[in-house]
Parts: C-alpha cells; structure tokens; sequence
C-alpha cells in the first residue's frame, strides 16, 4: 500500500466520539508525538500563534470536566435546541488538549497603512488567526487517529465564560483563549462513519458551478430539521438513512445527489447570523 493510500486512510479513521474504555492510560511519549503533529501545522507569517496545554492528571482533569459540565448546562438553558452533550463522558479521557490562541500575533499579520482598509484587514487578520488555529487542531486529530486513538473537537472553550474558568484552572492568561478543546481516549465502541456531502456536490472544476449551489431554504432545512441526526447519526450517506424519505421530503436529491439546484439561480446575500426557521427538530428554540 503507498504512503498516500495510508494518510488518506488515517484521515477517514479519525472520528469525534464521546465515549470512551474507562481506567485507560497511554505514555507520554504518545501525547508528545501528537502535540507534535499540531507543532507543524501552518500558520499565518509562520507565527505560530498557539499553545498547547496537556492536561493528564485526573485531579486537573476532573476541575476541566467541571467547567464542561456548567458549559454544557449553559447549553440547555441558553441555546435551546442545540443537540448539546452532557460532559461526562470527560472522566474516561486518558488525556485533554487545549489548542490555545494567542492574539497578539495578530501584529505580524498584513496591517492597514490608511484608515480607508483598517477594517478590510482586521477581518482578515482575524481569519489568518483562527484558520492558523484551526489547522494545528486539525493535525492534533490526525495524530490521535495515527496512534488508533480517538477524540473530538469541543469548541465551547472558545466561550468568553467557559474560557475564563479554563483559564482560572489551567493558568493562562484570560485574554487568550482555549479555540480548540480535544479529548482523547480508546474508543468504547466502534464509530461508523457520520455524514459527509457528496463529492460530487463540493467539487467545482475551474469555476463555481451554479448548480451545485445549496439554496437558503436547504441551509433553513438543514438547521432546523436534519441538523442533530446528521450530527450524531453512523451513516456516511443520508441514502443509508431507513427514514431518509420522511426526513428529506422534497429536499431528497439536493442532499444525496450531486445537483443542489436543478435551476441554476443564484441568490442574494440574506442574513444567517441566527437561525431563521422553526423545524421538528429545534420547537424548543426561543428565536
């Protein structure tokens, strides 16, 4: 098998699962190598903008379990219709890590010379820092798929509040922030594969394909109805789906085939800052 087939194979491995074997431990030699992994990830100037914090000691470990616990509640009370997990499953973690950003790197960043781009190149100064982040998390995944562990992705660090606690517990200063929060652990069951999008319908060739465009309606959809089964439902396709029927409806084929938008329209920008609809899935969401 070539070297190509073996990362593409260690990319399909890697899974977000929250349950894990507990009274499981691994050296350190294993943690370092996947730290290491997030070490080479690119980032913005090569700045760097990241720390990672390994926390492997159960007493720290169960005061992080804590803050996800009043993270997670926060969840249920204040962002009703979030399919939020209760933190629990932290207790069996054989370790956390913490992928911190540090924005004062943002200096290095391209900078206005006039007031007239000041805020053209903020913004994208803040997408350089958090695409910088967000790629370190990415290689801290593919080294724990590497080593047959598995982990997840908790953003909620990334919460002023959740992120002061963390901070208070950890010891870092509050104006950085946990952008990335990864669990590991050995799997206690076997994670089949969750959705993914056709090829076919991401895939532009030399150009945006009008057709291949999702429609506002299909975004509404997807949040409001099929949103928490394809967050946490074994299937690659939604085709596997036995309901895939009742749950499509009319929107079948834009969400398992490869044309989204048989009527080629483009539509205007439209405001997506917060959800728009009510659907089955999210009554319980005040809007």
């Amino acid at each position: 098998m070539s070297k190509d087939a073996l990362f593409q194979d260690v990319i399909r491995k890697r899974r977000s699962v929250r349950k894990f074997e507990p009274g499981r431990s691994v050296d350190r030699d294993v943690l370092q190598r996947i730290v290491d992994c997030g070490r080479w990830a690119p980032s913005g100037a090569n700045v760097q903008c990241w720390d990672f914090v390994v926390v492997d000691d159960p007493a720290v470990r169960d005061r992080v379990m804590a803050v996800f616990l009043r993270q997670a509640q926060r969840l249920v009370d204040h962002a009703k219709g979030f399919p939020a997990v209760k933190k629990t499953y932290l207790a069996n973690t054989i370790a956390i890590i913490f992928v911190l950003g540090d924005p004062r790197w943002k200096a290095c960043f391209p900078q206005a010379t006039s007031e007239e781009w000041d805020a053209e190149y903020r913004a994208n100064n803040e997408a350089i820092f958090l695409c910088s982040l967000g790629a370190a998390v990415q290689n801290i995944q593919l080294g724990v798929a590497a080593e047959g562990l598995t982990s997840a992705w908790l953003s909620g660090g990334g919460e002023d509040e959740t992120n002061r606690e963390l901070a208070e517990v950890l010891g870092y200063p509050v104006w950085m922030k946990a952008y990335g929060t990864i669990p590991i652990g050995y799997p206690a069951a076997d994670q089949n594969r969750r959705y993914r999008r056709p090829l076919g319908q991401l895939l532009h060739w030399n150009g945006y394909q009008p057709h291949q465009y999702r429609l506002h309606a299909q975004v509404d959809f997807y949040e409001s109805t099929l949103r928490p089964f394809a967050m946490y439902r074994d299937e690659e396709t939604m085709t596997n789906w036995p309901d895939r029927d009742e749950m499509l409806g009319d929107w079948k084929e834009a969400f398992t085939g490869d044309i989204t938008n048989p009527d080629h329209m483009l539509e205007a920008e439209a405001d997506f800052s917060k959800p728009r609809i009510i659907g089955q899935a999210t009554k319980r969401r005040k809007t």
